[in-house]
């Protein structure tokens, strides 16, 4: 009687560790109304909530706001 052996495809798929969620970083730097405008505009498409992103925050330029936002995304 022959041995059966398992396919090496199937070995590397048992073998692959879960997903995972890792973070990511978004940092929109620019002036008031193009960070603000930006904002809006990822809530208008479905990526983000206005109320995700931080506060408007002075840079060290004139003019200047950031704003960041963090996403946990899946890892295959």
């Amino acid at each position: 009687m022959a041995q059966e052996r398992e396919n090496p495809e199937n070995q590397q798929s048992a073998q692959k560790p879960f997903s995972q969620r890792e973070p990511i970083k978004h940092l929109l730097i620019g002036s008031p109304k193009a960070v603000t405008s930006t904002i809006h505009y990822l809530q208008a498409i479905g990526y983000a909530q206005v109320g995700d992103w931080s506060p408007l925050l002075p840079t060290d330029n004139h003019d200047e706001v950031m704003s960041i936002l963090i996403r946990q995304i899946l890892i295959a």
